[in-house]
């Protein structure tokens, strides 16, 4: 493969593509849902550090929320953040991507210790640099070793969900059950170390998207709908059938008979929720292809979030510490899993207005700027 060109500099806003960015604002509602039910605690978990619920309605939800949206939105994002690095490679060369993807690490760090240890902006900002030297890489190449990728995700992923119920006390994440803030904010640095073993998925998805990204799938999704049909389709059939073991496990609607089934049917949910974020993608692709020329109020709203979707992803993380965490408001000690699933959609809804409201105003996302600005500093415009 040719060198890749650089030097053109950042995309404009007026140069954005639909869809990734209403991909982002759509999944940050999945990512929301999925992140939400870590906070629930004061009693006793079960699979997945998901909270033993009784009554149906709750039961219902966690298995849902396992079924189309854990291990399936981080690996989207995966893919659509491989692809928007492969633009700006191309835009402006190895060196910027590197730099972003230090502040990437900075930044995961500190949303970490302060706010979320399962935060994920530091394994991207480790993928990126895998990206930045896979510039002569060929794509058979790349979709060889994502296929080969998931037989670790399977095994170690995989083990890692099927660790067996602890009662009241959590396998791992264990800052989010105590009421020191001081010992939560000990405990993180080393729960964020350990968050990369149960996200191995996100690896085979960033693979994928660098192909994605070369090939310009969401950026001209027209040109790819054959394919994005395909991919919607398999991708998300296969989601929905690996996840139900899983998810009926965790809402106790089925109990698996041993610890090798348990095994097995983590390992089947997690690899094929990389399938289904690679679906979700696809299906957003083929909406983009018949909204781009009539966006409506909602759309623009969602792909603002999108364009924000680092801020709008910290702002998650602040709301739900505020409210849920045993040191602040506490809820996460009384919410059942449909109540936190609303708290989830309603944070997410405000993101969206939030960033609606930037939108109008022709602003970026907060944290985007000083992104932008600590990875373009003492650099020359043309290469930032």
């Amino acid at each position: 493969m040719s060198s890749l060109p650089t030097g053109t500099g950042p995309v404009r806003l007026q140069e954005r593509a639909l869809a990734p960015d209403l991909a982002r604002g759509a999944m940050l509602a999945l990512i929301a849902l999925v992140n939400s039910t870590i906070y629930l605690h004061a009693r006793p978990y079960g699979l997945k550090q998901h909270i033993v619920e009784d009554g149906l309605l709750d039961r219902i939800t966690s298995a849902l929320v396992v079924v189309f949206a854990d291990g399936r939105a981080y690996p989207m994002f995966a893919a659509l953040f491989a692809a928007g690095a492969v633009q700006v490679l191309q835009r402006s060369g190895p060196r910027v991507l590197r730099r972003r993807c230090w502040w990437m690490l900075a930044f995961g760090l500190v949303h970490a210790v302060l706010l979320f240890p399962g935060d994920v902006l530091g394994l991207y900002g480790v993928v990126g640099f895998a990206i930045a030297a896979s510039t002569r890489i060929r794509e058979r190449t790349l979709l060889i070793a994502a296929a080969c990728w998931l037989v670790v995700v399977a095994v170690v992923q995989g083990a890692v969900n099927a660790m067996p119920p602890a009662g009241d006390h959590r396998s791992y994440f264990w800052s989010f059950a105590v009421e020191s803030p001081l010992e939560a904010f000990a405990l993180r640095p080393l729960e964020w170390l350990m968050t990369p073993f149960g996200m191995l998925g996100v690896v085979s998805a960033a693979l994928v998207g660098i192909c994605i990204g070369r090939r310009g799938l969401l950026t001209d999704p027209a040109r790819y709908r054959t394919a994005l049909v395909r991919t919607a389709v398999g991708g998300l059939s296969a989601a929905v059938l690996g996840g139900l073991p899983m998810g009926l496990a965790v809402g106790g609607f089925w109990a698996p008979p041993n610890l090798a089934v348990t095994w097995a049917a983590s390992a089947v949910h997690v690899v094929t929720g990389v399938a289904g974020g690679l679906g979700y993608a696809a299906l957003i692709g083929l909406l983009a292809i018949r909204l781009d020329d009539r966006r409506g109020p909602v759309v623009r709203a969602i792909s603002a979030c999108g364009q924000r979707s680092l801020s709008c992803y910290l702002f998650q993380s602040a709301v739900f510490v505020a409210l849920l965490m045993p040191f602040t408001l506490g809820l996460g000690a009384t919410l059942g899993s449909a109540e936190v699933a609303l708290l989830a959609l309603g944070t997410w809804l405000v993101s969206v207005l939030l960033a609606e409201i930037l939108r109008r105003a022709g602003k970026p996302g907060p944290a985007e700027t000083l992104l932008r600005h600590l990875t373009r500093r003492n650099l020359p415009d043309s290469a930032a």
